[in-house]
């Protein structure tokens, strides 16, 4: 971390800190939309294949969600493929996956969250992202196969639950986030919040979205997946931990596949060309 960023990390947690004295009501939803808040964003334009796809647009929420679509050169395409980018990244970071998927005689999309590369907005919560989803699939579905890293595979597992879906379907989960209460306690240690601060986040959560934290839970949703699924985890994960992916493992659903990786951590994991092979084969 940057000394500006510690610095400014520094400055909020005080700021919040001592709102909470006040008001614990207040500090929560104030730590809330930072939690929501991506503290950087990307900028920088994909590869020339990426640039080449055709520009779509939606507006979700009050802002417009910015994304493209890659047709093969055979018609009909062999299946339609959806990709979903994690926190703080963005579609372009996918296009070797996209490539190789138009070249297999895939229609492929792939969109920018809200507060995410092009789209727009400064804040992304879980249930944006699988309303988001739901819109797309409505516009330009339905997709065959879906694609998520990070954030992204949760918003995907989520979105599964009330989407028609059978085994010939396929979801490919790297490095997914698993239970949104691990992401909010390592925030709360991070800010030094209180409990009852965390407590009033979960509170202010399920009043308004309908569910407390602890229902953001991939182990949760797939419960309800019949899709063909595979889950790609590297065990040198800090963001993603390996133990959470070993609980989805024990939980024992025959329709996940596991695939474990050394030594890539949270996004070197799905740029190696090994295992890069292996998903596209998958999908």
């Amino acid at each position: 971390m940057k000394i500006s960023q510690k610095l400014a990390l520094r400055y909020t947690r005080a700021r919040i800190n001592i709102l909470s004295l006040a008001s614990p009501r207040k500090a929560a939803i104030k730590a809330f939309k930072l939690f929501c808040t991506p503290q950087q964003r990307v900028t920088k334009k994909g590869s020339a294949f990426f640039e080449s796809g055709e520009p779509l647009t939606f507006r979700y929420g009050g802002h417009t969600v910015r994304g493209r679509r890659w047709l093969p050169a055979e018609t009909p395409p062999r299946k339609k493929v959806l990709i979903a980018h994690g926190f703080e990244s963005a579609s372009c970071h996918f296009g070797s996956y996209i490539a190789a998927l138009v070249e297999k005689g895939y229609e492929v999309l792939a969109f920018d969250a809200p507060a995410h590369g092009a789209s727009g907005g400064r804040r992304i919560r879980l249930p944006d992202y699988v309303g988001v989803l739901r819109q797309i699939e409505q516009g330009y579905g339905p997709f065959h196969s879906y694609m998520g890293h990070s954030l992204g595979g949760m918003a995907l597992a989520l979105f599964l639950e009330n989407t028609p879906h059978n085994r010939v379907t396929r979801l490919v989960l790297i490095a997914p986030a698993v239970e949104m209460t691990t992401a909010v306690h390592a925030f709360a240690r991070q800010l030094q919040l209180s409990p009852e601060v965390v407590t009033e986040m979960d509170d202010y959560v399920q009043e308004t979205s309908g569910h407390h934290f602890d229902w953001y839970s991939l182990r949760r949703a797939l419960q309800q997946n019949n899709a063909s699924v595979l889950y790609v985890q590297d065990e040198d994960d800090r963001v993603t931990p390996l133990k959470e992916a070993l609980l989805v493992q024990q939980d024992g659903h025959p329709n996940v596949k596991f695939i474990l990786t050394k030594g890539l951590g949270h996004r070197k994991v799905y740029k190696e060309e090994e295992t890069r092979g292996k998903i596209i084969a998958f999908l």
